[in-house]
């Protein structure tokens, strides 16, 4: 009756386990899978003019598209700045209408759960 007993829980973490990995895989790694993306922050003013400064940091943790977007609207929701996100580089290419520190900016991302140097 033990031994049954203790199956029973075993084959119920096993199903929980499953479940839980499966959800994972359709989603993808931050719940951006089965179509529902982050919505991007766009920048009204495009014009590269308008922004003298600039500033590129290295960003850790991003595994997808949508991590990519995170990091974007992150750094597109400060007043003056219009970033971009290459996922391929794990870079982030930013304009500043004033200069901001480089501090200021890895503190945003790291906000958003990223890792920027």
């Amino acid at each position: 009756m033990a031994t049954f007993i203790i199956c029973l829980i075993l084959l119920c973490i096993c199903i929980f386990s499953v479940k839980s990995y499966m959800k994972k895989l359709s989603r993808g790694c931050c719940g951006a899978g089965g179509g529902s993306r982050t919505k991007k922050i766009r920048v009204a003013d495009k014009d590269a003019s308008h922004y003298p400064y600039q500033a590129a940091l290295t960003v850790e943790g991003m595994t997808c598209q949508n991590c990519a977007a995170r990091v974007e609207n992150a750094l597109n929701s400060l007043e003056g700045v219009w970033a971009s996100v290459d996922l391929s580089k794990k870079q982030a290419q930013i304009r500043m209408k004033e200069q901001l520190p480089k501090d200021r900016l890895k503190e945003v991302i790291r906000q958003a759960g990223y890792i920027a140097y």
